[in-house]
Protein backbone atom coordinates (compact mmCIF):
# COMPACT_ATOMS: atom_id res chain seq x y z
CA UNK A 1 0.00 0.00 0.00
CA UNK A 2 1.21 3.48 -0.91
CA UNK A 3 0.84 5.95 1.98
CA UNK A 4 0.73 9.73 1.53
CA UNK A 5 0.79 12.31 4.33
CA UNK A 6 -0.14 15.42 2.41
CA UNK A 7 0.64 18.99 3.47
CA UNK A 8 -1.48 20.53 0.71
CA UNK A 9 -4.29 22.71 2.14
CA UNK A 10 -6.18 23.58 -1.07
CA UNK A 11 -9.55 21.72 -0.86
CA UNK A 12 -9.94 21.63 -4.64
CA UNK A 13 -6.46 20.18 -5.13
CA UNK A 14 -7.06 17.55 -2.46
CA UNK A 15 -10.32 16.39 -4.03
CA UNK A 16 -8.67 16.30 -7.46
CA UNK A 17 -5.79 14.29 -5.97
CA UNK A 18 -8.23 11.62 -4.83
CA UNK A 19 -9.61 11.22 -8.34
CA UNK A 20 -6.12 11.19 -9.83
CA UNK A 21 -4.98 8.46 -7.44
CA UNK A 22 -8.15 6.45 -8.04
CA UNK A 23 -7.92 6.51 -11.82
CA UNK A 24 -4.22 6.81 -12.61
CA UNK A 25 -2.81 4.32 -10.10
CA UNK A 26 -3.31 0.59 -9.68
CA UNK A 27 -1.82 0.39 -6.17
CA UNK A 28 -3.78 0.36 -2.93
CA UNK A 29 -3.47 3.81 -1.35
CA UNK A 30 -3.91 5.48 2.02
CA UNK A 31 -3.73 9.28 2.36
CA UNK A 32 -4.15 11.66 5.29
CA UNK A 33 -4.79 15.31 4.52
CA UNK A 34 -6.33 18.55 5.75
CA UNK A 35 -7.84 21.53 3.93
CA UNK A 36 -8.46 25.17 4.59
CA UNK A 37 -12.05 26.06 5.51
CA UNK A 38 -14.43 24.67 2.89
CA UNK A 39 -17.91 23.23 2.57
CA UNK A 40 -17.88 20.00 0.56
CA UNK A 41 -21.12 18.61 -0.88
CA UNK A 42 -21.75 15.11 -2.17
CA UNK A 43 -21.75 14.37 -5.88
CA UNK A 44 -25.54 14.02 -6.13
CA UNK A 45 -26.57 16.97 -3.97
CA UNK A 46 -28.14 20.33 -4.80
CA UNK A 47 -25.39 22.63 -3.56
CA UNK A 48 -27.62 25.62 -2.80
CA UNK A 49 -29.98 23.44 -0.75
CA UNK A 50 -27.10 22.15 1.39
CA UNK A 51 -25.19 25.29 2.32
CA UNK A 52 -25.77 28.64 3.97
CA UNK A 53 -25.06 30.35 0.67
CA UNK A 54 -25.00 33.93 1.90
CA UNK A 55 -22.77 33.08 4.86
CA UNK A 56 -20.17 31.22 2.80
CA UNK A 57 -20.10 33.92 0.11
CA UNK A 58 -19.77 36.79 2.58
CA UNK A 59 -17.10 34.91 4.57
CA UNK A 60 -15.11 33.74 1.52
CA UNK A 61 -15.53 30.08 2.40
CA UNK A 62 -14.86 27.87 -0.64
CA UNK A 63 -17.59 25.46 -1.71
CA UNK A 64 -16.53 22.21 -3.37
CA UNK A 65 -18.11 19.03 -4.70
CA UNK A 66 -16.46 15.66 -4.21
CA UNK A 67 -16.50 12.56 -6.37
CA UNK A 68 -18.48 10.42 -3.91
CA UNK A 69 -22.11 10.57 -2.87
CA UNK A 70 -23.43 11.14 0.64
CA UNK A 71 -24.01 14.33 2.57
CA UNK A 72 -22.37 17.69 3.07
CA UNK A 73 -19.35 18.07 5.35
CA UNK A 74 -17.17 20.93 6.54
CA UNK A 75 -13.40 20.87 6.08
CA UNK A 76 -10.96 23.15 7.82
CA UNK A 77 -8.20 23.38 10.42
CA UNK A 78 -8.80 20.77 13.07
CA UNK A 79 -10.63 18.47 10.67
CA UNK A 80 -8.41 15.59 9.57
CA UNK A 81 -9.38 13.73 6.40
CA UNK A 82 -8.41 10.19 5.44
CA UNK A 83 -8.67 8.38 2.12
CA UNK A 84 -8.45 4.69 1.26
CA UNK A 85 -8.29 3.53 -2.36
CA UNK A 86 -8.24 -0.22 -2.86
CA UNK A 87 -8.69 -2.82 -5.56
CA UNK A 88 -11.32 -5.53 -5.37
CA UNK A 89 -13.94 -7.60 -7.10
CA UNK A 90 -16.66 -5.62 -8.89
CA UNK A 91 -19.95 -5.92 -7.04
CA UNK A 92 -18.20 -6.51 -3.72
CA UNK A 93 -16.27 -3.27 -3.36
CA UNK A 94 -18.60 -1.24 -1.13
CA UNK A 95 -17.86 -2.11 2.48
CA UNK A 96 -17.86 0.71 5.02
CA UNK A 97 -16.92 -1.58 7.91
CA UNK A 98 -13.74 -2.67 6.13
CA UNK A 99 -12.43 0.86 5.74
CA UNK A 100 -13.66 2.35 8.98
CA UNK A 101 -12.18 -0.50 11.09
CA UNK A 102 -8.55 0.70 10.87
CA UNK A 103 -9.63 4.21 11.86
CA UNK A 104 -11.74 3.09 14.82
CA UNK A 105 -8.85 0.81 15.77
CA UNK A 106 -6.59 3.85 15.93
CA UNK A 107 -9.18 5.81 17.91
CA UNK A 108 -9.45 2.94 20.41
CA UNK A 109 -5.66 3.00 20.77
CA UNK A 110 -5.77 6.61 21.98
CA UNK A 111 -8.68 6.00 24.34
CA UNK A 112 -11.72 6.89 22.20
CA UNK A 113 -14.60 4.41 22.28
CA UNK A 114 -15.66 4.81 18.64
CA UNK A 115 -18.21 2.82 16.63
CA UNK A 116 -19.63 2.85 13.11
CA UNK A 117 -23.17 4.31 13.05
CA UNK A 118 -26.21 3.53 10.91
CA UNK A 119 -25.41 6.32 8.40
CA UNK A 120 -21.79 5.15 7.98
CA UNK A 121 -20.62 7.80 10.41
CA UNK A 122 -18.22 7.22 13.29
CA UNK A 123 -19.73 7.95 16.70
CA UNK A 124 -18.10 8.64 20.05
CA UNK A 125 -19.86 9.63 23.27
CA UNK A 126 -23.12 9.41 21.33
CA UNK A 127 -22.12 12.11 18.83
CA UNK A 128 -20.75 12.15 15.30
CA UNK A 129 -17.01 12.62 14.91
CA UNK A 130 -16.65 11.38 11.31
CA UNK A 131 -18.64 11.27 8.08
CA UNK A 132 -17.76 8.67 5.43
CA UNK A 133 -18.56 8.14 1.75
CA UNK A 134 -17.49 5.87 -1.11
CA UNK A 135 -17.17 5.90 -4.89
CA UNK A 136 -16.58 2.92 -7.18
CA UNK A 137 -14.46 3.14 -10.34
CA UNK A 138 -14.10 -0.11 -12.29
CA UNK A 139 -12.39 -2.56 -9.91
CA UNK A 140 -11.30 0.17 -7.48
CA UNK A 141 -13.07 1.90 -4.64
CA UNK A 142 -12.45 5.28 -3.06
CA UNK A 143 -13.42 5.52 0.60
CA UNK A 144 -12.88 8.79 2.42
CA UNK A 145 -13.91 10.29 5.72
CA UNK A 146 -13.56 13.25 8.02
CA UNK A 147 -12.33 13.24 11.60
CA UNK A 148 -13.40 16.20 13.72
CA UNK A 149 -10.37 16.59 15.93
CA UNK A 150 -10.44 20.21 17.02
CA UNK A 151 -12.60 21.84 14.35
CA UNK A 152 -14.42 25.17 14.59
CA UNK A 153 -17.90 23.73 15.22
CA UNK A 154 -19.53 27.18 15.20
CA UNK A 155 -18.19 27.82 11.69
CA UNK A 156 -19.28 24.33 10.69
CA UNK A 157 -22.86 24.84 11.90
CA UNK A 158 -23.22 28.29 10.35
CA UNK A 159 -21.83 27.15 6.99
CA UNK A 160 -24.29 24.28 6.57
CA UNK A 161 -27.31 25.87 8.25
CA UNK A 162 -30.16 25.68 5.74
CA UNK A 163 -33.88 26.42 5.41
CA UNK A 164 -35.70 23.12 4.71
CA UNK A 165 -38.15 23.13 1.82
CA UNK A 166 -36.73 26.17 0.04
CA UNK A 167 -35.78 24.09 -3.01
CA UNK A 168 -37.89 21.43 -4.67
CA UNK A 169 -35.67 18.73 -6.12
CA UNK A 170 -34.81 15.03 -6.14
CA UNK A 171 -31.30 15.50 -4.84
CA UNK A 172 -29.72 13.49 -2.03
CA UNK A 173 -30.43 15.22 1.29
CA UNK A 174 -27.93 15.47 4.15
CA UNK A 175 -28.74 13.99 7.55
CA UNK A 176 -27.76 16.63 10.11
CA UNK A 177 -26.21 15.18 13.25
CA UNK A 178 -24.98 16.30 16.64
CA UNK A 179 -21.21 16.54 16.35
CA UNK A 180 -18.30 16.82 18.73
CA UNK A 181 -14.54 17.10 18.62
CA UNK A 182 -12.25 14.17 19.39
CA UNK A 183 -9.81 16.39 21.27
CA UNK A 184 -12.39 17.06 23.96
CA UNK A 185 -12.81 13.32 24.59
CA UNK A 186 -9.14 12.51 25.14
CA UNK A 187 -7.80 11.76 28.61
CA UNK A 188 -4.25 12.31 27.37
CA UNK A 189 -4.12 15.45 25.19
CA UNK A 190 -2.58 15.32 21.72
CA UNK A 191 -1.71 18.20 19.45
CA UNK A 192 -3.49 18.19 16.13
CA UNK A 193 -0.20 17.47 14.35
CA UNK A 194 0.49 14.53 16.67
CA UNK A 195 -3.04 13.19 16.10
CA UNK A 196 -2.72 13.41 12.31
CA UNK A 197 0.74 11.84 12.24
CA UNK A 198 -0.22 9.12 14.71
CA UNK A 199 -3.23 8.16 12.59
CA UNK A 200 -1.02 8.00 9.51
CA UNK A 201 1.65 5.86 11.16
CA UNK A 202 -0.91 3.53 12.76
CA UNK A 203 -2.52 2.70 9.40
CA UNK A 204 0.81 2.63 7.52
CA UNK A 205 2.23 0.04 9.89
CA UNK A 206 -1.03 -1.92 9.87
CA UNK A 207 -0.72 -2.38 6.09
CA UNK A 208 3.10 -2.28 5.90
CA UNK A 209 2.76 0.72 3.63
CA UNK A 210 5.48 2.58 1.75
CA UNK A 211 5.84 6.36 1.92
CA UNK A 212 5.06 8.39 -1.19
CA UNK A 213 4.98 12.07 -2.16
CA UNK A 214 3.60 13.62 -5.33
CA UNK A 215 6.23 14.26 -7.98
CA UNK A 216 6.24 17.63 -9.77
CA UNK A 217 4.59 16.03 -12.82
CA UNK A 218 1.90 14.42 -10.66
CA UNK A 219 1.24 17.69 -8.86
CA UNK A 220 0.91 19.43 -12.23
CA UNK A 221 -1.56 16.80 -13.48
CA UNK A 222 -3.61 17.09 -10.30
CA UNK A 223 -3.53 20.88 -10.58
CA UNK A 224 -4.83 20.66 -14.13
CA UNK A 225 -7.71 18.42 -12.97
CA UNK A 226 -8.45 20.91 -10.21
CA UNK A 227 -8.55 23.83 -12.65
CA UNK A 228 -10.69 22.09 -15.29
CA UNK A 229 -13.12 20.32 -12.95
CA UNK A 230 -13.05 20.70 -9.19
CA UNK A 231 -12.57 24.47 -9.04
CA UNK A 232 -15.22 25.27 -11.64
CA UNK A 233 -18.72 26.66 -11.16
CA UNK A 234 -20.07 24.03 -13.56
CA UNK A 235 -18.95 21.22 -11.23
CA UNK A 236 -19.63 22.82 -7.84
CA UNK A 237 -23.04 24.32 -8.63
CA UNK A 238 -23.91 23.34 -12.19
CA UNK A 239 -23.72 19.61 -11.46
CA UNK A 240 -26.69 19.91 -9.08
CA UNK A 241 -29.84 18.00 -10.09
CA UNK A 242 -32.68 20.05 -11.55
CA UNK A 243 -34.60 22.06 -8.96
CA UNK A 244 -37.32 24.67 -8.54
CA UNK A 245 -37.49 27.56 -6.10
CA UNK A 246 -40.68 29.42 -5.26
CA UNK A 247 -40.45 32.62 -3.24
CA UNK A 248 -42.86 35.34 -2.14
CA UNK A 249 -40.83 38.53 -1.97
CA UNK A 250 -41.82 41.68 -0.08
CA UNK A 251 -39.87 44.46 -1.74
CA UNK A 252 -40.47 48.02 -0.58
CA UNK A 253 -44.15 48.81 -1.02
CA UNK A 254 -44.60 46.01 -3.52
CA UNK A 255 -44.66 42.25 -3.37
CA UNK A 256 -44.34 39.54 -5.99
CA UNK A 257 -44.08 35.80 -6.34
CA UNK A 258 -41.28 34.28 -8.35
CA UNK A 259 -40.83 30.71 -9.52
CA UNK A 260 -37.60 29.62 -11.15
CA UNK A 261 -36.73 26.26 -12.66
CA UNK A 262 -33.02 25.46 -12.83
CA UNK A 263 -31.18 22.95 -15.01
CA UNK A 264 -27.43 22.43 -14.62
CA UNK A 265 -27.24 25.59 -12.53
CA UNK A 266 -28.91 27.81 -15.17
CA UNK A 267 -32.40 29.28 -14.94
CA UNK A 268 -34.44 27.70 -17.73
CA UNK A 269 -37.85 28.92 -16.58
CA UNK A 270 -38.96 32.02 -14.68
CA UNK A 271 -42.49 33.17 -13.79
CA UNK A 272 -43.49 36.30 -11.88
CA UNK A 273 -46.86 37.12 -10.33
CA UNK A 274 -47.81 40.46 -8.82
CA UNK A 275 -50.98 42.54 -8.71
CA UNK A 276 -48.82 45.67 -8.63
CA UNK A 277 -46.42 45.10 -11.53
CA UNK A 278 -47.48 45.35 -15.15
CA UNK A 279 -47.54 42.26 -17.31
CA UNK A 280 -45.13 43.88 -19.74
CA UNK A 281 -42.61 44.57 -16.98
CA UNK A 282 -42.94 41.09 -15.49
CA UNK A 283 -42.44 39.53 -18.92
CA UNK A 284 -39.27 41.55 -19.39
CA UNK A 285 -37.92 40.41 -16.01
CA UNK A 286 -38.80 36.78 -16.76
CA UNK A 287 -36.92 37.04 -20.06
CA UNK A 288 -33.92 38.62 -18.33
CA UNK A 289 -33.66 35.84 -15.74
CA UNK A 290 -34.07 33.03 -18.26
CA UNK A 291 -30.65 31.75 -19.25
CA UNK A 292 -28.95 33.33 -16.24
CA UNK A 293 -26.83 31.15 -13.90
CA UNK A 294 -28.40 30.89 -10.45
CA UNK A 295 -25.43 32.63 -8.86
CA UNK A 296 -25.52 35.75 -6.67
CA UNK A 297 -23.44 38.12 -8.80
CA UNK A 298 -25.25 37.08 -11.98
CA UNK A 299 -28.67 37.48 -10.35
CA UNK A 300 -27.67 40.88 -8.98
CA UNK A 301 -26.59 42.02 -12.45
CA UNK A 302 -29.94 40.93 -13.94
CA UNK A 303 -31.88 42.77 -11.22
CA UNK A 304 -30.01 45.99 -11.92
CA UNK A 305 -30.20 45.58 -15.70
CA UNK A 306 -33.95 44.82 -15.61
CA UNK A 307 -34.53 47.68 -13.13
CA UNK A 308 -36.41 45.36 -10.76
CA UNK A 309 -34.74 47.13 -7.83
CA UNK A 310 -35.94 50.52 -9.04
CA UNK A 311 -39.47 49.31 -9.70
CA UNK A 312 -39.70 47.81 -6.20
CA UNK A 313 -37.66 50.60 -4.54
CA UNK A 314 -35.40 48.01 -2.90
CA UNK A 315 -31.65 47.69 -2.41
CA UNK A 316 -30.53 45.48 -5.30
CA UNK A 317 -28.24 43.30 -3.19
CA UNK A 318 -30.97 42.69 -0.59
CA UNK A 319 -33.34 41.81 -3.42
CA UNK A 320 -30.81 39.43 -4.99
CA UNK A 321 -30.35 37.51 -1.71
CA UNK A 322 -34.09 36.79 -1.54
CA UNK A 323 -33.70 34.60 -4.62
CA UNK A 324 -31.50 32.06 -2.76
Amino acid sequence: MICILSNEKDPYFNLAAEEYLLKQYTDDIFMVWESRNAVVVGKHQNTLAEINYRFVIENDIPVARRLSGGGTVFHGPGNVNFTFIRNGEPGKLVDFNRFVAPVTGFLHSIGIDAQLGAQHEILAAGKKISGNAEHVFKNRILHHGTLLYNADLTMLRKSIKTTPGKYKDKAVQSNRSNVTNIAGLLVQPLTETAFRESLFEYVRHLFTGSLHAFSPSEAAAIGALKDTKYHTWDWVYGWSPDYEMHQTVAAGKLSFEILIGVHRGTIKECRLKSPELTETFMNSVEDAFTGCPHEFRQILAVIVRAKLDQMTDTDPQALAWTLF
